[in-house]
């Protein structure tokens, strides 16, 4: 849990609110990120575009379709699987906020 707090609340304006019994990370109120535990495991799920869900969900693991706001395009990610890469969580984390926050905020970004 460690490191996607420290992943998301280095970006501009974010900040972490308990929400339905899990941390979400929030920008301007909107959320981009949650963490939680998920059917014994911990997990993270944060919004990408369709053409890009659909490519995390043909991988496979540690990608998985999550409950309730897959349909909106979000993607899950279970945090302790094996094959997990916490570089690409990272830029998960960051596309996702980039399409949640102001444009403002999202340009700075990767500056």
């Amino acid at each position: 849990m460690d490191k996607i707090r420290r992943i998301c609340l280095a970006l501009p304006e974010a900040y972490e609110q308990e929400t339905w019994g899990a941390a979400t990370f929030r920008v301007r109120q909107k959320i981009f990120v949650m963490a939680a535990d998920h059917e014994g495991r911990r997990t993270a799920t944060m919004k990408v575009t369709r053409e890009e869900q659909q490519a995390l969900l043909a991988l496979g693991e540690p990608y998985f379709y999550p409950a309730y706001v897959g349909s909106k395009g979000w993607i899950g990610v279970d945090l302790a699987s094996a094959t997990l890469s916490w570089s690409e969580v990272a830029e998960l984390v960051q596309e996702s906020y980039c399409l949640v926050a102001p444009k403002r905020l999202a340009g700075q970004v990767g500056q």
